[in-house]
């Protein structure tokens, strides 16, 4: 057809009776509600589908007709008036109701900045494990009504859209969101403006919007340049998650870090605590510096006031995880800002310092501009101290400031719906209330195996329905025959579910080792290929469009999946999103997850698998390393011994695709194929239930928030409070007082005045003299302790116990004598050492000036 073609689409009008249903489609609270879905999707199943399980966009193309007919459908009320009588029983909750929001004052706020958000896939502003955990984290503290508000970027294009060709190319395809479909609303002012706010860039101010999204209880500030007031290539800045060039990436960066703090000031919020969550967001720290130097603080006392209720958490030990920028484009972005406070570059690019390198590394500068820090597992928590350890350079990784907390998942968002009835009726009414007691899911043990194997069974069946549309969509448009389709969907049956089904599903980075299954093919075909006993991988994931060898893995996926022994029995499932990640995780028997050790920061996919009962099949790396348990009456799972360290990386590989495969063969399989006369294997429903019961407590979001609140939340909202009183006393005093003592440090020094005994009778008293040269400094300033145990490995010293020298005058020579009188409790060999290191009651960890000698 020749003209102009004009796009029109026509809304229905609303319904009285149903006009609540767009206050639903507008607060993310239906992501995890799942009546509020259900609810929505009986208006109109395709509909559903079709938008993407998008409320506020299923709205705007519902049938008028239906809608009208609805309004008078008794059922579908009643449903409605039960899911909006919870809403509201939700929404009423009072501020900070829960235990964990006891702790803070009626002023305080929680800012967690993070570059993603992940709640659901209507709202695709994420792109993997980051977002989501972020999405889990703000549903956890609407649960949990902390005072909580989350600030990131609206992106007109978040994760790109996957397809596979015959060869397992992939092909990413980017779509740009229809704001108007998105469950987000434009912040109005008092007079019923749009809120814009100014970001200075070299030689310009572009202007970015706000919007605002409902999460429960909870806001989400999110920033978009896309104005028609801005330069092309200023829109352009929102348009991309993750997208274009390193020039892209900082003002990006710049916008969340420095435009969210400004967001929030126009706004009137005044957070007491600011959490940055990765380096991303890191420039909010120079932000908030640039106002309180305006206010006439000095440049050291406004970082100490701005990191004392600043929290930052890293997430991965992978270098590409952490921004660097040179220091021309430092110069480039914030010679301005340089200028403006009266401070060289060179202090600044000083925040961001890594030894040897010239870049500023938004990790260091996230660390040196915050007090509180951690990684996102134990395991992670001790690599990241390691890596961190030149900015406590004195001090060993073990005792420095970064700390830990294990990453959760929201379990109301990723527990299929299939067990909530059950867990109701044997966990007991409020179960989700007591999800992190332990003893709340003893109920697990009581479900029939007869009961929790039928659920377990449709849930399989569920995900093998999804897997054949996926398949199948994707095998015609690559033109394969039928006849070729039906040998690679044999063992994919939803109508018999019956198989060994093993899932991996996450980005396809090489430390994670998507192809390790397929070290051996010999042997793995021995394995997989037994007629009676078959067992079905599907593999899933997406690589980064700029990551080729990510890509290459998942090519050699789908040629290894073309091979005849292994035609049907391993599946690659294009178009990884949300919906397929919900389907698998409730789906699989088993989750295989085997990266190099010590890479996997935490994972979170693995606990979703388990708290729908299935097994983890891992290295023990990241969270796997704190959740396997064998030491019950039954395992939860399986798990990869790390090779040694001083192996190469084909030995290593070798050695643990070895692993793999004899857990697959003498464990997994006979276990899964050991039916009873019932026609499952009792054996593997109650490692199933175990995995639940032990895992589900655990791993959920509410206690990972719960641990946020109490190590970090609390203390950093207090000491904030401390730092600013009287015009940031506390904060010009400390930064004056490590100004002098890193001055004086370099000639502080301590040596042994008395002779050291070798042996004691029980009882006798040990006498411990040392002189310690301060150079200057106080005897407050300082802590003089010995530290006795037993020998440990490496020379460490085993259940370290602390004792304080005391000053007790001076020496002939100028020195402070510390003395120690000191009767040991224990017999044997001891051990024992002596260090100096500055204290001050006003230092929030104190090792946090990363300075200490020792004897």
């Amino acid at each position: 057809m020749t003209g102009t073609a004009y796009q029109l689409e026509v809304n229905p009008q609303i319904p009285e009776r149903l006009e609540r249903l767009e206050e639903l489609a507008n607060n993310l609270w239906y992501s995890w509600d799942r009546p509020t879905q259900g609810l929505f999707a009986s208006l109109s199943h395709p509909l559903w589908q079709a938008s993407n399980h998008n409320p506020k966009a299923f709205l705007k193309r519902a049938d008028q007709k239906r809608l009208e007919a609805t309004a008078e459908n008794p059922v579908f009320l009643a449903a409605l008036n039960r899911v909006v009588s919870n809403y509201d029983s939700y929404h009423e909750m009072p501020s900070m109701a829960h235990v964990h929001g006891r702790p803070f004052k009626e002023d305080d706020l929680i800012a967690y900045f993070c570059a993603e958000f992940g709640f659901h896939e209507s709202l695709p502003i994420y792109s993997g494990g980051l977002g989501i955990l972020a999405g889990d984290h703000c549903k956890a503290a609407s649960d949990m009504g902390l005072p909580f508000i989350g600030i990131g970027l609206l992106y007109r294009q978040g994760y790109f859209q996957q397809t596979l060709n015959a060869d397992g190319q992939q092909h990413a395809t980017y779509n740009d969101s229809d704001f108007d479909d998105l469950p987000v609303s434009p912040v109005l002012d008092a007079q019923g403006q749009e809120v814009l706010i100014p970001v200075d860039f070299p030689g310009r101010t572009i202007q970015a919007k706000l919007w605002e999204v409902k999460v429960g209880h909870v806001r989400l500030i999110l920033l978009d340049t896309w104005l028609p007031q801005n330069s092309e290539r200023d829109r352009e800045i929102t348009h991309r998650l993750y997208g274009g060039d390193k020039t892209t990436r900082i003002e990006q960066e710049i916008l969340l870090g420095v435009g969210g703090a400004r967001a929030l000031a126009v706004l009137g919020l005044k957070p007491t605590v600011w959490h940055v969550n990765e380096g991303h967001a890191a420039f909010l720290i120079l932000e908030r510096m640039r106002s309180l130097m305006g206010s006439g603080l000095p440049f050291a006392a406004a970082l100490e006031a701005v990191a004392a209720n600043g929290v930052f958490t890293t997430h991965t030990p992978v270098p590409a995880g952490h921004d660097h920028f040179p220091e021309e484009m430092i110069r480039h972005y914030f010679s301005a800002w340089c200028h403006e406070l009266g401070i060289s570059c060179e202090q600044l690019m000083a925040l961001g310092a890594e030894p040897g390198k010239t870049d500023l590394n938004m990790t260091s500068l996230a660390v040196r501009g915050s007090r509180h820090h951690n990684g996102v597992s134990r395991i992670h928590g001790d690599v990241s101290a390691d890596i961190c350890r030149y900015l406590w350079p004195q001090i060993e990784p073990y005792e420095n400031p970064m700390d830990y907390v294990t990453n959760g998942v929201h379990l109301s968002t990723f527990l299929a719906p299939e067990w909530f009835e059950t867990f109701e009726r044997y966990l007991g009414i409020g179960w989700r209330e007591r999800q992190t007691e332990h003893a709340n899911w003893d109920g697990i043990k009581l479900i029939p195996d007869a009961t929790f194997w039928s659920i377990r069974q449709q849930l399989k069946s569920k995900l093998l329905k999804l897997v054949r549309e996926r398949v199948r969509e994707q095998h015609q448009r690559n033109q394969g025959s039928p006849a070729h389709l039906d040998r690679l969907l044999k063992y994919a049956d939803p109508d018999n579910p019956n198989v060994l089904t093993i899932g991996f599903a996450r980005r396809f980075a090489t430390y994670k080792r998507a192809a390790l299954l397929f070290q051996d093919p010999t042997w793995l075909r021995e394995i997989i290929g037994q007629a009676d006993r078959p067992v079905l991988f599907l593999f899933a994931g997406k690589a980064h469009p700029a990551d080729l060898p990510g890509q290459e893995i998942i090519r050699k996926i789908a040629q290894m999946a073309k091979l005849p022994e292994f035609e049907g029995r391993i599946l690659l499932v294009e178009g990884y999103d949300l919906h397929l990640s919900r389907s698998l995780v409730s789906g699989v028997d088993v989750w295989l997850n085997n990266p190099i050790y010590p890479l996997e920061a935490s994972g979170t996919s693995g606990m979703k698998a388990a708290m729908n009962g299935a097994l983890n099949l891992s290295v023990l790396d990241g969270w796997w390393g704190e959740g396997y348990d064998e030491t019950g009456e039954v395992a939860n799972g399986w798990a990869i011994k790390p090779a040694p360290g001083h192996l190469g990386d084909a030995e290593r590989d070798a050695e643990e695709a070895r692993t793999l495969y004899e857990i697959l063969q003498d464990q997994v399989i006979p276990t899964y194929y050991h039916t009873g006369p019932m026609g499952y294997s009792p054996e593997w429903v109650a490692m199933s239930k175990c995995s639940i019961a032990t895992i589900a407590p655990r791993f959920n979001v509410s206690r990972m928030v719960g641990e946020y609140v109490k190590k970090f939340y609390a203390p950093a909202a207090s000491h904030g409070r401390r730092y600013a009183e009287d015009n940031f006393a506390v904060a010009r005093d400390v930064a004056e007082w490590k100004a002098r003592v890193r001055g004086a440090w370099p000639g502080v020094r301590l040596h042994r005045l008395d002779t050291a005994e070798r042996r004691l009778k029980f009882g006798g008293a040990l006498h411990i003299e040392v002189a310690v040269q301060l150079n200057g400094l106080a005897a407050a300033d300082v802590t003089v302790e010995a530290l006795f145990g037993r020998p440990g490995h490496h020379g460490s010293i085993g259940r370290v116990r602390h004792y304080p020298l005391h000053c007790s005058g001076g020496t002939a020579s100028g020195e402070a004598l510390y003395t120690l009188e000191l009767t040991p409790e224990l017999c044997g060999k001891l051990e024992y050492r002596i260090r100096i290191f500055p204290t001050h009651p006003a230092l929030i960890h104190k090792f946090e000036t990363g300075l200490m000698v020792w004897l």
